[in-house]
């Protein structure tokens, strides 16, 4: 039996990577199960509710046409509970039998600026990991709680591990990869990071599924129609994505039996899917809150708010990702609208609250990149502008206090946000913040498309306003 340990049980990974496990042992094939567990103290009553089932959670799959059908996921066959010293995930981690230690701690949690160093400087969260990793502690980011497990399979002597990264961050295996090496140096453990980049791999991956924050109303569902009681039962769209180099050190399950793509590189799937699914989610989102909607679905069957993402993706992000010198493989305009008719998916009640979160580590990592791109091409940027100038309204709406949900962001500093706000120009300000915008902060062309796009922007808000 080989073990794929998983830190982050959070929603998406019971929805996807647990599911593709699941399918595969269905097949008869059982090699492989997933151990599971937090670095943080989150999600406590999901874990308990996890534990006390055997790892076992209902999955309800939603179809964009209404129609749900109900799957009892059983590939989870031990849940850690949480513990500070992280004593019992270390323990499973240096056990020979983990083959590949996967993760989801959001796009966030990787602390990387936009040259992919990690930021020391604006995270606490980082420094404070790195001194009690130092001083002999476990750490609860996921590099100091990569450390924490490494070192000791290294001391035991388990053998290689495959370090599999299962969020949304572009090329997330590199990425993951060189800021634990950043981490590992930071530290001065050389014979650790000699250790990581002899038995260990880091495959880019490229994962995709809607499942949104559960609600109580899913688990009443799920006892209606299985009679089962299920506090940790959860939601999901039909359609599901996973893309994965295969690059493993210690060998992985048959996923491609079970639809996972294995393939050599990943780099097109990930563009198109951050570019025209995340970034378009994230448009959306802002939007529908700042015209008085609270889900996904509203805010995709809004005419005007459609448009803002159709151009966004027909006029920016499409002529960057197929061109006459690099043909993208997909058919991007058939990608495109499956996208939207995913986000137009009233069944699914996905949250503007769940999508619009953490828009400073969104808009370098998935809206800065078209508009680079096409202004090396000598293009215009005006629709995919519109973006970053719904999130400027979104934030001064935050700042005024007028959000109707709190508003989460692990890259944003509070004190520069509202600082932005009150700035004399707004637009500046924020077309400056070198968080957002890395080497583009400032530049005279990134200022005059936000400047006409904002304008629009506080159109549409009037409008709305006035209604």
């Amino acid at each position: 039996m080989s073990t794929m340990l998983h830190l982050g049980l959070g929603s998406f990974h019971r929805a996807h990577q647990a599911l593709y496990v699941h399918q595969l042992r269905q097949t008869g094939d059982t090699r492989w199960s997933i151990t599971g567990g937090n670095l943080r103290p989150d999600m406590l009553d999901t874990i308990a509710a996890l534990q006390a089932q055997g790892g076992a959670y209902t999955l309800e799959t939603i179809t964009p046409q209404g129609e749900r059908s109900y799957t009892r996921i059983e590939s989870i066959q031990r849940v850690i509970p949480y513990q500070d010293d992280l004593a019992p995930l270390i323990a499973a981690g240096t056990d020979p039998a983990t083959r590949i230690i996967s993760f989801t701690v959001t796009e966030a949690g990787y602390y990387l600026d936009a040259q992919d160093r990690l930021d020391w400087a604006t995270f606490p969260d980082l420094r404070n990991d790195l001194a009690a990793v130092k001083a002999g502690g476990a750490g609860h980011t996921i590099y100091g709680g990569l450390v924490s497990l490494l070192r000791a399979r290294a001391a035991a002597g388990a053998g290689g591990v495959t370090l599999l990264n299962c969020d949304n961050l572009r090329h997330n295996g590199d990425r993951s990869r060189g800021g634990l090496l950043q981490f590992i140096d930071a530290l001065g453990d050389s014979a650790l990071k000699a250790w990581v980049e002899a038995h260990t791999t880091s495959p880019n991956a490229m994962v995709d599924r809607i499942t949104p924050r559960p609600t109580p109303d899913v688990a009443e569902r799920v006892k209606a129609a299985t009679g089962r009681d299920d506090p940790a039962a959860l939601m999901g769209e039909s359609f599901i994505q996973w893309v994965i180099e295969d690059r493993f050190i210690a060998g992985r399950p048959e996923w491609e039996k079970v639809g996972v793509d294995m393939v050599d590189s990943v780099a097109a799937y990930e563009e198109a899917k951050i570019r025209l699914l995340n970034a378009t989610h994230s448009c959306i989102a802002w939007a529908g809150t700042l015209a008085g909607h609270l889900y996904i679905h509203e805010g995709t069957q809004d005419a005007e708010i459609r448009k803002m993402a159709y151009d966004y993706v027909t006029d920016d992000a499409i002529p960057v990702l197929h061109t006459p010198e690099k043909p993208c493989p997909l058919d991007l305009a058939r990608y495109r609208d499956v996208v939207l008719d995913r986000f137009g998916n009233p069944a699914i009640q996905d949250t503007n609250q769940r999508v619009a979160m953490d828009a400073f580590s969104k808009i370098p990592g998935m809206i800065a990149p078209t508009i680079r791109d096409k202004l090396a091409m000598g293009g215009t940027i005006r629709s995919v502008a519109m973006l970053p100038a719904l999130f400027l309204a979104y934030l001064q709406r935050w700042h005024a206090g007028g959000l109707p949900y709190a508003y989460q962001d692990q890259a944003m500093d509070p004190a520069v946000a509202h600082a932005i706000c009150e700035a004399a120009d707004p637009v500046a300000a924020f077309g400056a913040d070198p968080t957002l915008w890395g080497e583009l902060a400032g530049d005279a062309r990134l200022l005059d498309a936000l400047r006409v796009a904002f304008a629009q922007v506080q159109a549409f808000v009037a409008r709305r306003a006035a209604v």
